[in-house]
């Protein structure tokens, strides 16, 4: 039987950081992912991720439900009869970041301290957690400080210092030596465009006072009051315009499959990962241990992949794990990955003939995602930046794209992801936190849909504010089992704003509000596009025959929409029936079997969900790390430790 210290299910933002830093310290880690290592050309590109998303190299087509009730479903123009709503995910290396939109905001701090809050352990506080980010990033849009130390604890300090230039010590508290490479768009693409440039004015003008909430000095950098991820901004919870960082580097997209491949390149002895391996279920011997996984080599099997195999599933291996097993398989996958291997619900088990070795019935509950709708604006003009950008790869024989030209050096528009500056806002005055998100974009975006890709640009004087709403209030969604077939992608519903309830974790939002707050987004945006009236002839969506404020919540009701799940094995004390991991990521009733991903958190984290699912990777790194050294088990291959 094949043998490792660790094995770990999934290689997405959880799985691939974990398990490169276990690799880096000196142990033998088996990866295991269902999808495939193939890099199309559309996926380095940042431009192109709306068509890696539906490439069929790449992509699994998840449909799911945004209401039980089938009717109130039904009046989604996105939905699918008999389907559902598409919900993209990546049956690739690297999970649903190497389809993502790349963009890497800090979430609140008011997440990691509700954790801490929530377990009593208090390393997950928002200053701790910090440290993290620090570890992972490469900033390349901030300057570098002269003063780095090394020692975590005494950068914080310095950190906090005043009177003390943030030339020379890190205020910002920034990572400059991470394996995440962060940066902005360039400016002066805004500038070719004078149609976008008025539009980006108008948003700033509009948005200044509560960005600053002082005039700005003249020795202080525009640039620090407009980065979302900068300590000050964090700490403060400013609203206003923001810049948007990204994960992208001179050569495209980056993230976990990066991560990953990397530490396998340098250390091949100790890192495997083994793509077309879909995990059957996790190994638990008589003790309540678990001891690997079983799984079998059958690429495309999943019935979700773009064109799944019809072949059967064939032998099934089984790995032993020496130390753990890691489940990092998505908020989808992980909660069903556990199911299958008799973790969960007893009578969600039970109607599938499942033997119930574990009773967590918080398995596959407390789904919860974020809420986003699309106003559509046409202008009086195409986008002079659009000109002649054919938005898909070149080549021979294909007309001249100077736009793909650009990008061959690391510039123009295909260098970005389309998202040049957002807005960031409180519905209520009341609220702790920012909660709207609202981003613009030259292109048409009305939600996820099959063929949704290839329409984005197919007008090129179509203008889109995505409105994001934060902290929703929700956790009534679900995953469940649709068979005990490892092939067959689990039932999944959302029971969207009053279909849902708020009976979850404390601090959790307001589902009576939600839908109330989306709107408000809706109407700021509104506000905002009549002061651009001589750039926008018409508003397409929601459009003017939805006038009123009760018609705006029948709209955002039918077609918002969500691609940021989570929270379906959510962290919490051993007394807690829905809680299904502990604050070191244990699974509670199972030894040696730990979740790590976005199915963690209580509550969804900030605005986009993949920034803290890599934090939340890097501190289980340290809490696995440290646990090995508790038990006596050195590395197979001693490193240097882990930092």
């Amino acid at each position: 039987m094949e043998t490792v210290d660790f094995v770990i299910v999934g290689s997405g933002a959880g799985g691939a950081p974990l398990a490169a830093n276990l690799a880096e310290a000196g142990y033998e880690v088996l990866v295991l992912e269902a999808g495939g290592d193939d890099t199309p050309d559309v996926y380095p590109v940042p431009a192109f991720h709306a068509l890696a998303s539906e490439d069929a190299a790449m992509s699994w087509d998840v449909f799911v439900e945004h209401y039980a009730d089938e009717q109130r479903a039904d009046r989604d123009s996105k939905r699918v009869p008999g389907k559902g709503v598409l919900y993209p995910r990546a049956g690739t290396l690297g999970g649903c970041t190497a389809h993502n939109a790349m963009i890497t905001v800090y979430p609140h701090n008011s997440d990691w301290d509700g954790i801490a809050e929530l377990t009593g352990d208090r390393s997950w506080g928002a200053g701790a957690m910090r440290s993290y980010f620090e570890r992972l990033e490469r900033c390349t849009y901030r300057d570098r400080p002269r003063m780095l130390p090394r020692q975590r604890w005494l950068a914080r300090i310095l950190a906090e210092l005043p009177l003390v230039s943030d030339r020379y010590v890190n205020k910002s508290r920034h990572g400059f030596d991470g394996w995440l490479e962060t940066r902005l768009a360039d400016p002066a693409l805004v500038v070719r465009d004078s149609a976008l440039r008025t539009v980006l004015l108008e948003a700033l003008e509009s948005s200044l006072a509560a960005l600053l909430g002082r005039p700005l000095s003249a020795t202080e950098p525009l640039a620090a009051k407009t980065d979302p991820n900068d300590w000050e901004t964090v700490k403060h919870g400013g609203e206003g315009l923001w810049q948007v960082p990204t994960s992208i580097t001179a050569t495209g997209r980056t993230g976990a499959r990066e991560r990953l491949l990397g530490a396998a390149r340098a250390h091949p002895d100790r890192l495997t990962v083994r793509t077309g391996a879909l995990a059957c279920r996790v190994v638990i011997d008589e003790h309540g241990a678990a001891t690997g996984v079983e799984y079998a080599v059958a690429p495309r099997s999943y019935r979700a992949s773009r064109e799944p195999s019809e072949a059967d599933l064939g032998t099934r291996t089984v790995v032993h794990a020496r130390h753990e097993v890691v489940v990092s398989a998505g908020a989808f996958n992980t909660p069903q990955l556990l199911m299958l291997s008799g973790i969960g619900p007893p009578e969600e088990l039970a109607r599938h003939g499942i033997a119930c070795r574990v009773p967590r019935p918080g398995v596959g509950r407390n789904l919860q995602d974020r809420y986003e709708v699309g106003v559509v604006s046409e202008a009086r003009d195409d986008f002079a930046l659009l000109e002649g950008a054919a938005f898909r790869p070149w080549r021979d024989g294909d007309e001249p794209d100077s736009h793909w030209d650009e990008w061959k050096q690391g510039k123009g528009i295909y260098a970005t992801n389309g998202a040049l500056v957002a807005l960031v806002h409180k519905s209520r005055p009341e609220l702790r936190d920012p909660d709207l998100f609202l981003f613009g974009l030259p292109a048409d975006f009305r939600g996820y849909a099959p063929g949704y890709s290839a329409s984005l640009s197919q007008s090129r004087r179509r203008f889109t504010w995505a409105v994001l709403k934060a902290h929703t209030g929700n956790t009534a969604g679900t995953v469940r089992l649709r068979s005990d077939d490892p092939r067959d992608a689990p039932a999944v519903c959302f029971s969207y704003f009053d279909e849902g309830a708020d009976d979850g974790p404390p601090g959790q939002g307001d589902v009576a509000q939600d839908l109330d707050d989306v709107v408000r987004g809706v109407e700021i945006v509104r506000e905002l596009n009549r002061s651009t009236s001589d750039i926008f002839v018409e508003e397409v969506v929601p459009g003017p025959a939805v006038a009123t404020r009760e018609q705006l919540r029948r709209f955002v009701a039918d077609e918002a929409w969500g691609h940021h799940a989570s929270c379906t094995a959510r962290i919490g004390r051993a007394d807690d029936p829905m809680a299904v991991v502990d604050s070191e990521f244990r699974v509670h009733g199972v030894d040696r079997l730990r979740v790590v991903d976005a199915s963690v958190f209580p509550r969804i984290p900030g605005f986009f969900v993949v920034l803290p699912t890599y934090m939340v990777s890097e501190k289980a790194s340290d809490v696995i790390l440290r646990s090995a050294r508790e038990r006596g088990t050195a590395p197979t291959h001693p490193s240097k430790e882990h930092a």
